[in-house]
C-alpha cells in the first residue's frame, strides 16, 4: 500500500509542476474570507484573528497539510481596513509559505458596505527532492543511508527553494442579511524558478457569498458558497450551518458540481468558547476514488474577535456582521 501511495504522491507532484501549486483547500472557508479576498479586511468591524490547521486525505503518503493565521481590522481613519495572512501549505515534497498584506477602501451606503481591496506579499516555494520517488529511480540502501538516484536530471536530489512576489485584488459587498465577493490571486502570474524547473503560478479567482437568516429568537441559518477557478479547473463548495442561541452551531457542506469534481461531504460543528472566541471543526468524508486510500480530512479553526471599535474616524452607521461563525 505504501508504494502505491508514494507513487500517487509523485504524480500529485507532477500535476503541481504542470499547473502551479493550487490554492489550499478549506472546508471552513466561511471562517477564512480574508484568504480569498482582500476586500474583506475590516468587515468584522473590530480586530479579528483566525488560525487553523487542515490535515487532508489522512492515511495517504504525501497528503496535503496546511496551517494559517490571519488578522484584520478596520481602519476608519482611512475609510477602509487592513489585514495580514500567513499560510504554510505542504503537498508531498513541495511546500509553499506565503505572507500577504491587504488593504481596502470601503464605501458606506444605506444598502450596505462596498469594499475594494488590493493585496501583495511574498511566497517561498520549496522542493525536497529526497522525498520523491520515480518508477525508474534507484533508491537502494547504502553505507551512509538511502542512495537516491531519480534517473531524471530535472529532479533535485536534495532541498531547493526560491521566492517570488504575488499580488491580488478583490471587491466585497456586505449588508445586514447578505454578503458576497469576487477576489483574484496571483494577478501577474509570477514564475517559480527552481534550478532546471520553472512554472507559473496560475491566476486564481474566488467567488463567495453567504446569508444570515433568522428563523426565531434562538436559531439562525447561514447558507454559504465558494467557487474557486483558474479558468482551467473549477471547484465549488456549498454549506449550511445552523446556530443556536448564538452559542453552538453545526451543519454540513458538499464539494463538487458534477461527476468529475465531486470530492467530499463535510460535517461541521463548533461552539462559542467565550464572548470573544469561536471554535469550529470539520470532518470531510471522501466521495471520490481517494476514499480507497484515505481516511478523510480533518480541519480545525479558532477565531478571536476583540468586539471593540479600533481606531478613530467615522465608523459605519450600522454594524453589519452576517458572518456565520
Amino acid at each position: 500500500m505504501r508504494s502505491k501511495t508514494t507513487l500517487l504522491a509523485f504524480f500529485l507532484f507532477l500535476s503541481v509542476l504542470a499547473y502551479g501549486q493550487q490554492p489550499a483547500q478549506y472546508s471552513l472557508y466561511m471562517m477564512n474570507q480574508l484568504n480569498w479576498n482582500p476586500g474583506y479586511a475590516g468587515l468584522e468591524h473590530s480586530l479579528s484573528v483566525t488560525g487553523g490547521v487542515r490535515e487532508q486525505w489522512v492515511g495517504l503518503a504525501g497528503k496535503p497539510s496546511t496551517q494559517f493565521v490571519s488578522a484584520h481590522m478596520p481602519l476608519y481613519i482611512a475609510n477602509g481596513g487592513v489585514g495580514i495572512h500567513l499560510e504554510n501549505d505542504e503537498l508531498g515534497a513541495t511546500k509553499m509559505t506565503t505572507a500577504i498584506l491587504s488593504y481596502n477602501y470601503q464605501i458606506f451606503s444605506d444598502a450596505g458596505i462596498l469594499s475594494f481591496g488590493v493585496s501583495g506579499g511574498m511566497m517561498q516555494y520549496s522542493l525536497n527532492g529526497s522525498l520523491l520517488r520515480t518508477p525508474e529511480g534507484n533508491y537502494s540502501e547504502g553505507v551512509g543511508g538511502v542512495i537516491i538516484d531519480h534517473e531524471d536530471a530535472l529532479l533535485p536530489l536534495g532541498s531547493i527553494n526560491t521566492t517570488a512576489n504575488t499580488f491580488g485584488a478583490g471587491v466585497y459587498f456586505q449588508s445586514e442579511k447578505l454578503e458576497f465577493g469576487l477576489g483574484v490571486r496571483h494577478l501577474s502570474e509570477p514564475i517559480i524558478e527552481l534550478e532546471s524547473l520553472a512554472f507559473p503560478m496560475k491566476r486564481a479567482f474566488f467567488f463567495n457569498g453567504g446569508a444570515n437568516l433568522e428563523l426565531n429568537s434562538s436559531i439562525t441559518l447561514h447558507p454559504s458558497f465558494l467557487v474557486r477557478s483558474d479558468l482551467v479547473q473549477t471547484q465549488t463548495d456549498i454549506s449550511l450551518i445552523a446556530r443556536y442561541n448564538d452559542n453552538i452551531f453545526g451543519g454540513g457542506a458538499f464539494r463538487g458540481y458534477n461527476t468529475n469534481s465531486i470530492d467530499a461531504v463535510s460535517i461541521i460543528f463548533g461552539f462559542k468558547i467565550s464572548e470573544n472566541m469561536n471554535l469550529a471543526y470539520a470532518y470531510d468524508i471522501p466521495l471520490s476514488d481517494l476514499r480507497n486510500v484515505s481516511d478523510g480530512s480533518h480541519e480545525i479553526m479558532i477565531n478571536y474577535n476583540l468586539n471593540k471599535r479600533i481606531g478613530g474616524g467615522r465608523p459605519p452607521r450600522v454594524i453589519y456582521n452576517p458572518r456565520s461563525l
